[in-house]
């Protein structure tokens, strides 16, 4: 048991720090929820009634797409795109989806290659790409169950005021919905390019997600130096 906290102690770590975030943001929504619903002389709900609740997945669903589609793209960017200097981006020659030889698909796989790398078929290329499209998949799932219970909550709000509801294509063609979308999106895109930009001139020692602290700046590109 030792040894296996310590060889996914990276993943434990996030894993037990995202248990407790949920948790919290759980608690501190579930509050809320009741303080406004007093606050209009409505009915509280229990806590396990607000964990169903569209209010609670839609605050949920709306971080967890975004975060999907920052990663998605600086995975599927990083391919051609390259930033001098950084560690997040590949050597300035080797823009592209690289050779075979390279990437060690199909006759140049080695004996403990994954399977699907041996074929150099279909199943390759689909092993070849699946980063990129599990974290799509994701995305695009918790995209639509964030549009589903925004819709939800939002249809919810309006009956309390006696107005008439929204169809789903109606509230994502909304400004409410790409307001809250577009929010999570700008700080994601925001946080992913500075940090491509801050690893160039900024280190941390031991971490590979940084060059080595005596490394040059904009004359390492990638995992040189």
């Amino acid at each position: 048991m030792r040894r296996f906290a310590r060889e996914n102690s990276l993943s434990l770590f996030f894993l037990a720090i995202f248990a407790l975030a949920l948790g919290g943001q759980a608690i501190a929504g579930h509050n809320l929820y009741n303080e406004e619903a007093l606050a209009h002389g409505e009915s509280q709900i229990g806590f396990w009634r607000y964990l169903t609740s569209s209010s609670f997945g839609q605050a949920v669903m709306e971080n967890w797409q975004s975060e999907y589609l920052q990663f998605s793209l600086f995975a599927l960017a990083t391919v051609w795109l390259l930033q001098k200097g950084s560690p997040e981006s590949k050597e300035l020659d080797q823009a592209g989806t690289e050779s075979d030889r390279e990437q060690r698909v199909g006759r140049h796989a080695r004996e403990d290659s994954p399977r699907w790398s041996k074929y150099g078929d279909w199943r390759t290329t689909i092993y070849s790409n699946s980063l990129i499209l599990v974290m799509s998949l994701i995305f695009f799932a918790s995209w639509f169950a964030q549009s589903v219970t925004g819709w939800t909550a939002h249809n919810q709000e309006l009956k309390t005021h006696a107005e008439p509801t929204l169809s789903w294509l109606s509230y994502v063609g909304s400004s409410e919905f790409w307001e809250s979308t577009l929010q999570n999106w700008q700080s994601e895109f925001l946080a992913v390019g500075s940090f491509a930009i801050l690893v160039v001139y900024l280190r941390q020692r031991g971490s590979p997600e940084s060059k080595p602290v005596g490394a040059p700046s904009e004359g390492a590109t990638g995992k040189e130096g």
